[in-house]
């Protein structure tokens, strides 16, 4: 019999089983593992660095990062958040560096040094891990003389008196939740990119620059074909980078996270209109097109006269039915007008995504009216505790789901540690 059984040897899992191991020295808790590696989602994080968290430091403007989870959340990071998450490394000798877009990183700049740090905590507070141990049932047992947790397992049945569900995007074990009793919503994919064949932007892949996109309403944007009319239903802006297969970068992936559940809807395909520059609207680029009318003499093609990267320039022109040798005096308004219409206004057609590298995120999961956000214990079932993304919460790219990972693993090590003492 175990104290505390932890399912999930992932970011949540380990960061609570070390904080009950702190405050309680004598509790036996045990980590259950399916695979053979631990902690594999933050070996690939921040492509090999760990993404540690972001440097985001007001509990409200941090929760604002998460499209599922914002308002459950905003009580637990008044409890735990960034500055706490650097406190816990930093006293371990892992010190974080804060980069120019907010994320944090170990200044090693290897997801290597947090995972030997969790593994060697756990070591050394002598919690147990068992890889390679799948679990195939959970069993709330109650009776006048036992109050347990039972968990079967491919190896062996484990027993315990709290049980710590942290296995983040996992369908088999929100199966077996909603067996028992919890309400799942239904997973759909976050954090993807953008597929997109277009001639537009088929030959510059790797081109990164500042744009504003939004996705436009499926079902009005079939009756309106006038770009200025198209019905937005999200929209974001910041980076967006060109590749190969479409378009990604954090402007593209806050969409992809806030309109998990609609683009779901849209079987992924659907428009988007972008303005390559957000800092003009179309009457005043027009204008400005006008004014270098006037004054260059140069070709269009050649005379990139915003701030944008030229091959991007040179497609745009080209889209706008601009010829590679009309020069400005030559070029007509009307042609302008559509050069205009590319640069702010340019609708592309999505279809079908792609996973963000390896960070594969899910919106979807326990549904978070049956968690007391307190102690993250379940309100269906006592002694029950979740953790990270096993609950449907999610986040945009930046950190801020390892963010959710520490501070529900915090919490619920401080909920499962009260509990034994109120025993």
């Amino acid at each position: 019999m175990f104290d505390v059984v932890i399912v999930g040897g992932g970011a949540a899992g380990f960061f609570a089983a070390i904080h009950i191991a702190e405050a309680r020295p004598n509790v036996k808790i045990a980590i259950l593992e399916r695979g053979k590696q631990v902690l594999t989602k933050v070996k690939v994080s921040g492509g090999g660095r760990c993404n540690v968290t972001h440097a985001e430091f007001n509990p409200a403007d941090l929760a604002s990062n998460y499209p599922r989870g914002e308002k459950e959340l905003l009580g637990p990071f008044h409890s735990f958040a960034t500055g706490d998450t650097i406190g816990f490394f930093e006293k371990r000798g892992i010190p974080l560096k804060i980069e120019e877009d907010g994320r944090m990183f170990p200044t090693t700049d290897s997801s290597q040094t947090i995972i030997d740090c969790f593994t060697s905590e756990a070591e050394r507070l002598g919690v147990k891990i068992f890889r390679i141990c799948t679990v195939t049932g959970f069993e709330n047992i109650t009776s006048a003389k036992d109050d347990y947790w039972q968990v079967n397992t491919t190896k062996k049945t484990y027993k315990c008196k709290k049980l710590l569900v942290t296995t983040g995007s996992n369908p088999k074990i929100w199966d077996l939740l909603h067996r028992l009793g919890h309400n799942i919503v239904s997973p759909v994919p976050s954090l993807f990119t953008f597929n997109i064949q277009d001639e537009r932007i088929k030959n510059i892949p790797g081109i990164s620059t500042h744009a504003e996109v939004a996705v436009l309403d499926k079902i009005k944007s079939r009756r309106n074909t006038d770009n200025a009319s198209q019905s937005e239903i999200l929209s974001s802006e910041g980076p967006l980078l060109i590749t190969h297969w479409g378009m990604s970068g954090p402007a593209i992936l806050k969409l992809s996270a806030w309109g998990a559940q609609i683009l779901d809807s849209y079987k992924y395909e659907f428009k988007i209109k972008v303005n390559w520059v957000p800092e003009y609207h179309p009457a005043g680029l027009l204008e400005l097109l006008l004014k270098v009318k006037l004054v260059e003499k140069k070709t269009v093609l050649r005379t990139k006269v915003l701030d944008i990267p030229k091959r991007l320039w040179t497609n745009l022109v080209r889209a706008s039915g601009i010829d590679d040798n009309v020069t400005w005096p030559d070029v007509t308004k009307a042609q302008l007008q559509e050069l205009t219409t590319q640069l702010t206004q340019g609708l592309f057609f999505v279809n079908g995504k792609s996973t963000f590298k390896e960070e594969f995120v899910t919106a979807g999961g326990v549904d978070l009216k049956e968690v007391n956000f307190k102690t993250f214990e379940s309100k269906v079932l006592p002694n029950l505790y979740f953790a990270g993304e096993v609950l449907n919460i999610d986040a945009i790219t930046g950190g801020f789901n390892f963010q959710n990972a520490w501070t529900g693993g915090f919490l619920a090590a401080q909920g499962i540690v009260n509990s034994f003492d109120n025993t």
